[in-house]
């Protein structure tokens, strides 16, 4: 009886092997291709240009974080709204594929195209929510969203389970912004977001950022939000520019040991602290109301 030889055998061997390489170097430029079409998704998402106002200064810093073949879905936004004010917006979105990036597209185009309907931060917030719940759909975001009037140094904001923002005033102090917030975006419909009103003075910060930047393996979020606590109150009383303070942020989430993205949005007042009719700017605004709570950048 004739038996098989040992070449034969190792001839098979080989050639299984080689299909196996061949259907895991097809997987591999498949994921490859879908990364890097999240990639240019994300690069083509984000602002090219900061809108620029009178005594104020906007610097981003955004670090894509790539796990292997995955990619992260943070995000940042600045634009300028049809009554003079500015739009502020930093989030993240779940997950960390092709998915999550799609998604984070459509929230930024959610907050633009529904601020033009309302400008008010908890509103629009709600608004945004409504809409993406109608679009069907398992993910969810984060998210925080400003509003900026150049003219009074007011800041209104509003926050969907994402980490609070940090203030730094000239005169030494800085904090943690203790704002009221709600859940994420795409979760619970029908859902409220309360609104606080900040006031940025000269010489102050307003620091917002997601959560690679203070939370990971080598720091908790407690300390990391700490860590950006200390470098904002250096730079305001040091009188640093907004993107310095924005480089100092982002080179300190090194620390985190994180696997995330990293985005940092600075909000600095470097010019006359006035009102537009000329009179210095002095208490923390107009009464509350709505939900809203009055509050100056230094409590």
């Amino acid at each position: 009886m004739a038996r098989k030889r040992p070449t034969d055998d190792g001839d098979e061997l080989l050639a299984r092997l080689g299909s196996l390489t061949a259907q895991a170097r097809e997987r591999a430029e498949l994921q490859r291709s879908r990364v890097e079409l999240a990639i240019a998704l994300q690069r083509g998402m984000l602002p090219r240009e900061l809108p620029t106002a009178r005594g104020y200064r906007l610097a981003v810093r955004y670090a894509p974080a790539y796990h292997g073949l995955n990619v992260g879905g943070d995000w940042y936004d600045a634009f300028p709204m049809a009554d003079g004010r500015i739009g502020l917006s930093i989030g993240d979105v779940q997950g960390h594929n092709i998915e999550a990036t799609a998604f984070m597209g459509q929230v930024r185009v959610c907050l633009r195209a529904l601020a033009s309907v309302t400008g008010e931060p908890g509103e629009l917030l709600a608004a945004t929510n409504d809409l993406l719940l109608s679009l069907g759909g398992d993910l969810f975001a984060t998210c925080t969203f400003l509003r900026l009037d150049p003219a009074t140094g007011v800041l209104e904001s509003a926050r969907a389970g994402h980490i609070p923002c940090v203030w730094a005033t000239a005169d030494g102090r800085s904090g943690i912004a203790e704002d009221e917030g709600g859940p994420p975006l795409g979760v619970l419909p029908g859902t409220t977001y309360p609104v606080t009103r900040h006031r940025l003075t000269r010489g102050g910060v307003f620091v917002l950022l997601t959560d690679g930047v203070v939370e990971g393996p080598s720091m908790s979020v407690d300390e990391g939000l700490g860590q950006v606590v200390r470098l904002a109150g250096v730079a305001a009383v040091a009188g640093l520019d907004a993107p310095a303070l924005a480089t100092a942020v982002m080179k300190g989430a090194e620390r985190v040991g994180h696997e995330d993205d990293a985005a940092v949005l600075v909000v600095g007042h470097d010019g006359a602290d006035e009102r537009a009719d000329g009179r210095v700017a002095g208490g923390a605004g107009g009464g509350a109301g709505g939900g809203e709570r009055d509050r100056r950048v230094q409590p």
